[in-house]
């Protein structure tokens, strides 16, 4: 098939002016744009993670998207807007390039986050010119509440103190840092030295993912609903005990214990929950210009080399299903807030096939089920 027009050519305006990104993402209408998109923009990686989604390698792929489809591409998601742009990996810092891409993304107006792996490379950046260059925020990996658990995890040694040497790093150049910690069988013991840590690092945001099985992760990983909602009891009572945020990723329905949290002391529905969800809100594309849902939910839609991002995310019969809230199934399709959460579509695949199947790790009975009347 012949490249589409644009893509395949290198972007060569020159931007006189930079546009400043906005310091809050601003919400938007997800049926025209995501909220947020995650660009792997490679899937080379000196690190070897036990739940790695993208089963990342030392080397670059020989297909990855070129210098000047890079530069393209970023024009392109500039025209689709999305509040936030993330640039992951794989490494993104393995890119010779990287610094050409946030400097454009920023200038084109983009809100820039980077998903950096903690290796001697990204400790030999400088960070100030990180942020220079456009990047607002920083997310940094901490997947064991000990140096030795967290370099098993990690596949590799003195990961942890790169970690904490990273996060002082991005807190003094200006940049918003955000913690991603895995919650898996292994983990989740772990998870009152975690908050230990982070009582040392003041994170602007601690972001707790909740495993996927996909990549390297496998389903005997995954936690029990019940443990979860026990941890979903533990961060509530941590939202008014730490200084900082706590979201969940691809744990969805943390957002209906938070909702029913506050319903049952009489308190409003917590402000800023985003109701994102794979292929709802989330886009993502791959090392080789593949359009999929999520990188945890592995299906294509299209491909960046060949078709219009804009076109994909808004008019394909996948990413229209996704963002259907009716169309779920199993007792998610029931349940009162489908709207808000939805389940995890990445964790349904992974798990039996059908990404619209009920989020496997939720034990939560929906009101319609019970013979009660809904009260979202």
């Amino acid at each position: 098939m012949a490249p589409k027009s644009g893509l395949a050519k290198a972007g060569t305006s020159v931007y006189n002016a930079r546009v400043t990104a906005p310091k809050h993402p601003p919400m938007c209408d997800f049926a025209e744009r995501p909220f947020i998109l995650f660009w792997e923009v490679t899937r080379a990686c000196a690190l070897a993670c036990k739940h790695c989604r993208a089963i990342a390698q030392p080397k670059a792929h020989p297909e990855e998207l070129n210098h000047e489809e890079a530069l393209a591409l970023v024009d392109e998601i500039a025209e689709l807007a999305p509040p936030m742009l993330v640039l992951t990996g794989g490494d993104p810092m393995m890119r010779r390039d990287i610094f050409d891409i946030i400097e454009r993304a920023t200038a084109r107006g983009l809100r820039v986050a980077l998903s950096p792996a903690a290796t001697n490379r990204l400790l030999h950046t400088d960070f100030h010119k990180l942020r220079a260059a456009g990047v607002v925020s920083m997310s940094l990996s901490l997947d064991g509440a000990t140096q030795a658990t967290h370099d098993a995890f990690r596949g590799v040694p003195h990961t942890f103190e790169r970690t904490l040497q990273a996060a002082r790093m991005a807190k003094e150049a200006g940049i918003q840092l955000q913690i991603n910690t895995t919650i898996s069988r292994s983990t989740l013991p772990e998870l009152e030295g975690f908050v230990d840590i982070l009582k040392e690092i003041q994170p602007d945001v601690w972001s707790v993912f909740l495993l996927v099985p996909t990549g390297r992760a496998t389903l005997e990983e995954l936690p029990g609903a019940t443990e979860l909602e026990a941890l979903w009891s533990r961060l509530l009572e941590l939202r008014s005990e730490l200084p900082f945020a706590i979201k969940t990723t691809e744990g969805h329905h943390y957002r209906r214990a938070l909702m029913q949290a506050a319903r049952s002391s009489g308190s409003p529905a917590p402000r800023h929950m985003v109701p994102t969800r794979d292929g709802k809100g989330v886009a993502f594309i791959s090392h080789v210009g593949e359009i999929q849902p999520s990188g945890f939910l592995p299906l294509t839609a299209g491909n960046v080399r060949t078709d219009k991002l804009a076109d994909i995310y808004r008019s394909h019969p996948l990413f229209v299903q996704l963002r259907n809230d009716d169309a779920l199934g199993g007792k998610c399709g029931r349940c009162e807030y489908r709207r808000m959460c939805g389940g995890s579509r990445a964790r349904a695949y992974g798990s039996c096939g059908d990404m619209m199947a009920a989020e496997p790790l939720c034990n939560y009975i929906p009101a319609a089920l019970r013979g009660d009347s809904p009260q979202s």
